[in-house]
């Protein structure tokens, strides 16, 4: 029960600490990571609200 408190805990720690998909400050993020650190999925994600955006 401890171990699965303790990684509930270091969940929402991590979870908490990344900035909104699509914010400005994600956007920066990705930028700064080298082309092997990025996902398909953020590469995605990146197209769709850093490159083209509705605003």
């Amino acid at each position: 029960m401890k171990k699965l408190l303790l990684l509930l805990a270091t969940l929402s720690f991590i979870t908490a600490c990344t900035p909104e998909v699509g914010s400005d400050k994600w956007c920066k993020s990705v930028e700064a990571k080298s082309k092997g650190e990025v996902t398909a999925n953020e590469a995605s994600d990146y197209a769709k609200h850093c490159l083209v955006r509705n605003d």
